[in-house]
């Protein structure tokens, strides 16, 4: 039996449908028992379990062969992070008390930074999981290819996508997210000892990249249009960000290259999705809506 936070979300879903597929029980663990309904008729477990209560968590992680671990996102937090430092609490004390023989916890590239930004929120969980008594992998997947999500309007109407991420042909590491919760669930059925981290990414993608894959999608041509970073601020607050210097901070990471693996990923494993596919289903899901 394997247990699965996020299970509702796209990296959860992925995690509990590949290991379905391969004839293994899995423990759905959701915050709301009918959203669980469809993993029940897939054959899940149903465990109703949240971050506010450690020891309903602690019971939904009990008796398993490995457990899926996960913080639900928080892209405007509060100045010093406490929502995520609230959340890794009772995850690290529920965990402590269930003790699951092995633990994948999906964490991200740029854990490991030391300037601030938003991705800290991982490295915080990182730290405060490491000395756990069972075997831990902390998976780090570069940006999601499905970010890209925002694009479409935009691609579609205007021809153009405004890009966070620039130069335009500053090429950072993404993955699609089933990639990222496939390659959970084959952590999950590994055997190694103590600590590990595990670097994912599929390629090194520009915005002059996602601006052709747009392209392609839509049949007719579409350019990567830098933001500047001037603008940022204003653009945040007025889609009702109250905190979003983290988030700021966290894109001049990736775009100065301080947020990256080291040796460029050269050491990752790969998913299976290229950007091209990704971008094609974003543009799919969007047009038959």
């Amino acid at each position: 039996m394997f247990a699965v936070t996020g299970i509702t979300g796209k990296v959860g879903g992925a995690v509990a449908r590949t290991l379905l597929a391969a004839g293994l029980p899995v423990r759905a663990l959701v915050r709301d028992g009918a959203k669980g309904a469809p993993w029940t008729a897939r054959g899940c477990e149903l465990a109703v379990a949240d971050l506010d209560n450690s020891a309903r968590l602690a019971d939904a992680f009990a008796g398993v062969d490995g457990a899926f671990a996960m913080l639900p996102p928080t892209f405007d937090p509060s100045p010093g992070f406490p929502e995520a430092e609230a959340r890794i609490a009772t995850l690290r004390a529920a965990l402590a008390e269930a003790r699951p023989p092995k633990l994948v916890v999906l964490s991200t590239v740029g854990a490991d930074a030391t300037r601030p930004n938003l991705l800290n929120q991982l490295g915080l969980l990182e730290r405060a999981l490491a000395d756990l008594p069972t075997r831990i992998t902390f998976l780090r997947p570069g940006w999601f290819m499905e970010n890209a999500a925002a694009d479409v309007a935009s691609a579609s109407e205007a021809g153009v996508i405004r890009s966070y991420l620039q130069p335009l042909d500053h090429a950072v590491p993404m993955v699609a997210a089933d990639d990222v919760g496939r390659t959970a669930a084959a952590l999950l059925r590994e055997d190694w000892a103590g600590r590990r981290i595990v670097e994912l990414q599929t390629e090194r993608v520009t915005p002059n990249a996602i601006a052709s894959a747009f392209g392609k999608a839509f049949g007719r041509p579409v350019r990567a249009e830098a933001l500047p970073r001037a603008c940022w601020e204003e653009i945040f607050r007025s889609e009702g960000m109250r905190n979003p210097l983290p988030r700021m901070q966290m894109i001049d990471g990736f775009n100065e290259g301080w947020i990256d693996f080291p040796n460029r990923g050269t050491g990752a494993r790969k998913g299976w999705i290229d950007l091209d596919s990704a971008i094609a289903a974003l543009v799919s899901k969007a047009t038959s809506r």
